[in-house]
């Protein structure tokens, strides 16, 4: 590839270039206005490569054998060389089909969302107009060097980076690459950006900078490098982690203890099989995965197509909305403001006039726009127009020769102001107070036009008409959803390729706050987006918006606003906005965007405007509460069976036959598993409470709340031992002479259907418990799916405890009827311990964040002052 090979064709950057005259771009590249050889351009083709974006592709296998590694895949791993090495059949079929099941969804996700660098090169020219040994001809785009001459004509897709050499003037639609709503007239000198498109005019341009180095090519290297770890993955990690030294901690004390017993090797190894297994969170991922999947599901009914699971989770914890201005908050039509009058009869005398100095055949914006604002178009039938002057960056102006209703031929003519107004004969006052509503009109963000006319087909007096304001509208729904969006705790800042005083008057409109930076402040020449100062990303946190926005721009505001601790959405539509799109935490690609932003993008609203986006955080809310609530309750699962399986082998090595004791069999696990998880994914329909604020993953909170339930699980599933082996044979000594007739031994076997019953009832009712922080008695109540999946898994533990089936000693009802009593009882303890525990957190909490917030005032205060100055 070519930046493979070379840096830049003249090693500077596309803003140097437009400050280089054609001349030294000659000298710099060793060519002429006659274009290259074929000899010369292949020997530059093989010097600077291909004018196409690199590619590195990864194997697909290699991306699938990813999700084999990692802590979760690790144990899971574990697990199943351990069923191997004791030929547990049964639990190795099961739990490698659990791995890879896991690995299939995370490589069908992955594969759905790595397509932004196909996209992008998808929106590259494929032929280009090249002069070549003095003969001009079709080439492929991918083929043409720096130093060829090539030809840009209305519809053209510009094949590469290209300075202006001849013609009279061109107008480009650049908007996807740098944002612009409107198409930017370019003359001699000026440089046409690769990608972008020509609207109008004809011009040859010399090939400056090919492939990746070129403007574009520069994006499609962003969008490669983007992208940040998911907050669901570090906390899936976390978790990993957690387990991991908890089973590994466990292990060997188990295996120095079982040493220390002269256990058999194998035998032993069962042991550790059993601890492994109970350890590990086997249907995890496919739970929280299956979760958020039927999440995606609800939002594609709202128009939201999520094409990577986790931006889901990420939506749910944005406080910090980057947000496109044209065609997102505002209509990207542009419109006819209230004219100012000044030498025309009324408002609509000013209107027609610039009407008439339009061609709508042209499908201008600006011209469509001065029409569009007749109250009847129709009146343009009865003048004809003879001769029609396009606009080019030297004039500054349109004008017609038009033939009036009277008979009479006059001139109208409509263009920047200052230059209309050199034209006119204009008394003191009047020019001044044009002068001032231009300005005054400038600073409210609108583009001005002034009109003026002329009597006859040659004449040269002009009468200054008045002053036609335009400006692109907000949509109706955006000041509706930035005042949603603050309801929800989420700070909207506007991101824009306009200049700073249209970005502050639209700002300021939808109620998000009038300091709106040049983003160009706050990236020197030469910063590196991924090496922000502490101080400016301070800066850009505390602006209200940002104008005048580079690719490279949008990029480092994310990587600034992720640096200072905030989950990052972005919005856009454009080329220009696929890399930051995907180095967002939810990239959010909105209606009519390109396939270069889709690609990049987490999140695709097929719908305009931004409301649907609240809609998407309630929902992600929602779900995040259910995975929330998921992961607690498999940690504390997790610990109860990992510590009362050590704890119980190592506190009762035999049964009452002098046998080594097994709290658990290794099928009775494998049936937690299972009864556990299985219908615990039904949890993805359940009710949830919608927080008003961001929510994320506070691992300390989440480790502690599910250890605190967990540790207690181990105290009520471990008394239950006890009182099965200490107390019921000996409750005559124990309550007195007149319980010894209660008194029971219970077998071993027995001993382990009801432990394995206590696991399954005391697992399902801890489910009710940590969906939400409030009591389990109080809304919101559990959905009817949650609610009868544990009601049916219950109801089948109960009769599989009873009849045993050949899987578990049956044992008599009376003693199930026991183990649920005293579950139901230890449901509400745990409940009380996780009240206080809750009260506690927030109590620290509490102090925490006025701490915080007292500090994020005073930076605020400094951020904006600087802002200021």
């Amino acid at each position: 590839m070519g930046n493979d090979k070379s840096q830049n064709a003249v090693g500077l950057d596309t803003k140097k270039l437009q400050e280089m005259s054609v001349a030294d771009v000659y000298a710099a590249l060793n060519c002429s206005d006659t274009g290259l050889t074929a000899a010369d351009a292949k020997q530059r083709l093989e010097q600077y490569g291909l004018n196409a974006l690199e590619e590195k592709k990864v194997s697909p296998i290699t991306q699938f054998l990813r999700y084999f590694w990692g802590p979760i895949p690790w144990m899971i791993e574990i697990a199943i060389l351990l069923s191997l090495v004791v030929q547990h059949w049964m639990d190795l079929i099961f739990i490698s089909s659990l791995l890879v099941f896991n690995a299939c969804i995370g490589f069908w996700e992955e594969h759905k969302a790595s397509n932004a660098l196909e996209a992008l090169k998808g929106e590259l020219a494929l032929q280009a107009r090249t002069l070549r040994d003095g003969k001009w001809e079709e080439l492929p785009a991918a083929e043409i060097v720096p130093g060829d001459v090539v030809r840009l004509r209305m519809g053209d897709v510009i094949p590469a980076d290209t300075k202006l050499i001849e013609g009279d003037y061109i107008s480009i639609d650049q908007a996807a690459l740098t944002g612009e709503s409107l198409p930017v007239s370019k003359k001699i000198g000026d440089v046409a950006y690769s990608g972008s498109i020509a609207k109008q005019g004809e011009m040859s341009g010399l090939v400056t900078a090919t492939g990746s180095n070129t403007f574009f090519g520069q994006t499609a290297k962003l969008v490669e490098g983007a992208g940040a770890v998911s907050h669901f993955q570090k906390a899936v990690m976390r978790v990993g982690d957690f387990l991991i030294a908890v089973s590994v901690g466990l292990s060997i004390l188990l295996i120095i203890v079982e040493l220390f017993r002269h256990v058999p090797i194998l035998q032993m190894m069962q042991f550790i099989l059993i601890l492994v297994i109970a350890s590990i969170p086997v249907a995890m991922p496919a739970v929280l995965s299956v979760t958020m999947a039927l999440g995606a599901l609800a939002l594609s009914k709202r128009k939201a197509i999520v094409s990577r699971l986790q931006a889901i989770e990420e939506m749910a914890g944005v406080d910090i909305l980057c947000s496109d201005k044209t065609g997102t908050l505002t209509q990207n039509k542009l419109t006819l403001g209230d004219p100012i009058v000044l030498g025309a009869k009324d408002p609509d005398d000013c209107i027609l006039a610039g009407a008439l100095a339009s061609k709508p055949e042209n499908k201008d914006a600006i011209d469509l726009a001065v029409i569009g604002g007749l109250k009847d178009t129709s009146q343009l039938d009865a003048y004809k127009q003879t001769k029609f002057v396009p606009f080019d960056p030297v004039l500054k102006r349109t004008e017609g020769v038009v033939t009036c209703p009277d008979g009479a031929v006059r001139r109208f003519t409509k263009g920047a102001p200052q230059v209309i107004m050199g034209m006119c004969d204009m008394e003191l006052d009047v020019s001044e107070t044009a002068k001032k509503s231009v300005a005054d009109l400038a600073a409210k963000g609108y583009r001005t036009l002034g009109i003026a006319k002329a009597e006859g087909e040659s004449g040269d007096t002009w009468k200054f008409l008045g002053i036609l304001p335009l400006f692109d509208p907000p949509r109706e729904d955006s000041k509706e959803t930035i005042a949603a969006a603050k309801d929800h705790g989420i700070d909207v800042k506007m991101v824009t390729g306009d200049n700073t005083a249209i970005g502050a008057q639209i700002s300021g409109q939808l109620g998000m706050g009038t300091q709106i930076q040049p983003a160009g402040s706050f990236f020197a020449d030469g910063t590196d987006p991924n090496n922000i100062s502490d101080e400016v990303a301070q800066r850009i946190e505390t602006a209200d918006g940002f104008a005048e926005v580079f690719p490279e721009h949008k990029y480092g505001i994310v990587k600034a606003l992720q640096k200072r601790g905030h989950i990052v959405a972005m919005t856009g539509d454009g080329v220009n906005d696929a890399p930051a799109l995907k180095q967002a935490d939810t990239g959010v690609a909105v209606s009519g965007a390109t396939d270069a932003a889709r690609a990049a993008a987490a999140i695709i609203l097929t719908l305009p405007g931004l409301n649907v986006i609240i809609t998407a955080v309630q929902t992600a809310r929602q779900i995040f509460e259910r995975m929330l609530s998921y992961t607690i309750y498999r940690i504390a699962m997790t610990i109860d069976i990992m510590f009362f399986v050590v704890l119980a082998m190592l506190c009762y090595p035999h049964d009452a036959n002098g046998n080594n004791f097994q709290p658990l069999t290794a099928v009775m696990i494998i049936l937690l598993a299972l009864l556990d998880d299985i219908p615990i994914m039904t949890i993805a329909y359940d009710n949830t409470y919608i927080s008003k604020k961001p929510v994320r993953w506070e691992m300390k909170s989440v480790l502690t709340v599910a250890s605190v339930l967990g540790v207690l699980s181990v105290v009520e599933t471990f008394g239950l031992l006890a009182i099965i082996r200490e107390v019921l044979p000996n409750l005559g000594q124990i309550c007195g002479a007149s319980m010894a007739r209660y008194e029971q031994t219970v077998d071993p076997a027995h001993q382990q259907t009801m432990l394995f019953l206590q696991l399954v009832a005391g697992g399902h009712l801890m489910m009710f418990l940590t969906r939400t922080r409030k009591s389990f008695w109080r809304r919101p109540f559990p959905s009817w799916q949650l609610f009868w999946a544990i009601v049916a898994t219950q109801v089948f533990a109960i009769l599989l405890c009873g009849f045993g089936w050949g899987v578990v000693e049956a044992m008599p009802w009376y003693l199930i009827g026991w183990v649920w009593v005293y579950t139901s009882i230890w449901m509400f303890i745990l409940d009380a311990a996780k009240l206080l525990t809750y009260r506690a957190i927030d109590h620290a909490g509490y102090f925490r964040q006025r701490r915080f917030k007292r500090a994020s005032q005073s930076l605020h205060h400094f951020g904006a002052l600087h802002n200021r100055k």
